[in-house]
Formats: C-alpha cells, structure tokens, sequence
C-alpha cells in the first residue's frame, strides 16, 4: 500500500468520478482506475461502486475513508515537521489572484520576485480566477494562498482572511452623458442597463446581495472579467458599469466619470485567505506573512 494510492482513491471519493479525479490530480484516468484496483487488491475488498452513474463508496470504502485521510495528513504533517525542524524551505507554493489584483494597488510580483530570490527551491503557481472559485480551491486545499474580493457570503470556518483593502463600489458612465448626477440611489439601478464583473467575483456578489436587500434583481446587459473593460464599455455608452471607486484621473484615462451609488453605498473589501484547519507548508507559511506585511504596508 502506498501513499499514492490513498490520495488516489481520497480524491476519486470526493469526485465521485473517475474522470474529475484523473483531472484534479493531472493524470490519465487508465493509470488512476489502476492503482486504484491495486490498492483494492492489496486490501482484498472493493473500495468504490463503479456499477453507477457516478462513483460510489462501498460499505468498506465508506470505512477506509477517514483512515486513508488520516495517513495522507499524518504523513504531510512528517514532511512539515521535518522541514520547519531544519529550515528547510521548498516544494510548492500555490498563490491565486483575482484578476487586475496586482496591476495598480498591490506590487504582488514585488513579493514573489523578493520570495523566489530568497528561496530559489521553492516553486511557484500563480493562477487568475473568481473569488468563489478560488475558495472552493483552498477549502479542497488545491491553493494554499488568495487575494480574494469578499463577496459578502458566509465563508468556511476553516478559511482565515485578512482585508487589506475596503473601498466604495460606484457606478461609472461616460464622461459626456448628462444624465446622470454626482450620486445615484441603488434602486434606480433597476431598469439600468448594467456591466458587471463576472459571477463569483467580489464586487459582482456585493453589489448583487445589495440588490437583492433592495428587492430588485440587477439587469446585466453585459460581464467581463477585467475592470479596464468594463470602463471601456460604459465609455462607449453601452450601459453603467459597477466597479471599484476610481480617482479622477483613473477615470478620466478611460473616459468615463463615477457616480457614488448611494441608498445604501456597497462596499467591496479585497483579501488575503488561507486555510487555518490544516498544517500549511513552511514555505507557504513565510511567503503569506510577506504577503501580509507587504499588502498592510502598501494601504
């Protein structure tokens, strides 16, 4: 029995697919079912009910389950103690950002470039994504650290978050359209045509639960994924955009002009999170509190 195969076989449980797990795990499905079917071999009992649309635990597997986890865990927290015992930092640190993150606020490569020369072993991914994709990634611990925007939702207990930064959202129009004043009641947003981030994302959630609260559901005509866009697209009078406070330089630079939403005023918060429930790696631990020291120093 090997290590291997236990993670294997944990993930597949948690996928409850074959093929999702190969996925996750970044490997061929035929080799996964079979060091799957090897460990079953070795234990002499089947572990999964493959007979299903999906994949099923057996009454066996629904045993072995915790154990298998404990060993994964027991065997990570082996590696951990060695490490921080001799202080040795490498192996792997996982970091995602939500997208424009760290194109203005926040020298984010400042801090992986100062890391990285101080701790060459050590690898680095860097991924872009939502904020609710990237807390699903951290609670099935495929990240070990994110810059998230808060959306407002109730986050998992086991999720530590430190705000770095809480600013106003505001509505931008183009520079020459009259007809709009300086402050703007959220209600009114609601035959509006709107361009919003996309699902998932900080501001997008924000806005959208204070929309809910004032009893309207917001009319998206078009979502895209950088903020710059957005601009642009309000620019060209194709609709409001909902986003971050801006200066009035910033928006000059992309023709457009804020509107402060107000009745009530939602606020978007930008945030470092990590996992508080389970052994993080000493390289992931030093680069999170050079994040932290760096994104506190930079508000």
């Amino acid at each position: 029995m090997e290590l291997r195969q236990l993670r294997y076989f944990v993930t597949v449980a948690e996928e409850a697919s074959f093929t999702r797990a190969a996925a996750r795990l970044h490997l061929a499905q035929p080799g996964l079912s079979a060091q799957v079917r090897q460990l079953e071999r070795e234990l002499g009992h089947p572990l999964l009910d493959r007979g299903g649309r999906t994949v099923t635990l057996t009454e066996v597997g629904a045993a072995v389950l915790p154990h298998a986890r404990a060993a994964l865990a027991a065997a990570e927290r082996v590696t951990h103690l060695v490490d921080e015992f001799t202080g040795l930092l490498r192996g792997q640190v996982r970091v995602g950002l939500i997208s424009g993150a760290a194109v203005e606020e926040f020298d984010v490569a400042a801090v992986l470039a100062d890391f990285h020369h101080d701790h060459p072993q050590v690898g680095i991914s860097l991924t872009e994504d939502t904020s609710e994709r990237m807390l699903a990634a951290l609670g099935r611990g495929e990240l070990d650290i994110a810059l998230i925007g808060m959306t407002g939702a109730e986050l998992d207990p086991g999720i530590g978050v430190e705000v770095v930064l809480e600013t106003a959202v505001v509505a931008a129009v183009a520079a020459g359209d009259p007809g709009y004043g300086t402050e703007i009641a959220l209600t009114a947003l609601r035959d509006r045509p709107l361009i919003c981030l996309t699902h998932g994302t900080g501001i997008r959630g924000v806005f959208e639960r204070a929309c809910a609260a004032a009893g309207f559901e917001p009319g998206i005509a078009y979502e895209a994924a950088a903020p710059a866009l957005l601009l642009r697209l309000a620019a060209r009078g194709l609709g409001v955009a909902v986003v971050p406070e801006l200066t009035t330089e910033e928006a000059a630079a992309f023709g457009v002009r804020t509107v402060r939403i107000v009745e009530p005023q939602p606020r978007g918060r930008l945030a470092l999170a990590w996992r508080t429930d389970r052994p993080s790696s000493p390289a992931a631990k030093v680069l999170l509190g050079q994040l932290r020291i760096a994104l506190r120093a930079d508000r």
